[in-house]
């Protein structure tokens, strides 16, 4: 059966843009967080919870700037080269995971 609702919509979205998609604007650029200041920032809040406890990347981006979302993916970077390098462990589901498989959700703790 054919969604009549759903093929309108898209055809009113496609014609009041004129044939192209619209698209979120950009990112805005993150400022003068560098890896440095990120590695300085999970290592003190990591270090702060102790092995027992652990951290969340969103945590790290949080305490950084006011606009934390596009500080996930550096942050997510360079915690997996923290861990490469045997300074902290990365958890998936409670439990440590090699660096070079990690993927979804994950928290970070100190070794």
């Amino acid at each position: 059966m054919l969604n009549i609702r759903k093929n309108t919509a898209r055809r009113t979205r496609r014609q009041t843009t004129a044939g192209a998609l619209a698209f979120p604007p950009p990112l805005p650029h993150i400022g003068a967080v560098d890896e440095t200041l990120i590695e300085a920032e999970i290592l003190r809040l990591a270090a702060a919870r102790g092995p027992a406890g652990s951290i969340s990347p969103s945590d790290v981006a949080q305490s950084l700037a006011p606009e934390w979302r596009p500080l996930l993916g550096p942050v997510r970077r360079v915690a997996t080269r923290l861990a490469a390098e045997g300074r902290i462990d990365i958890l998936r589901k409670g439990k440590p995971v090699p660096p070079e498989s990690v993927r979804g959700v994950i928290r970070l703790r100190t070794r």
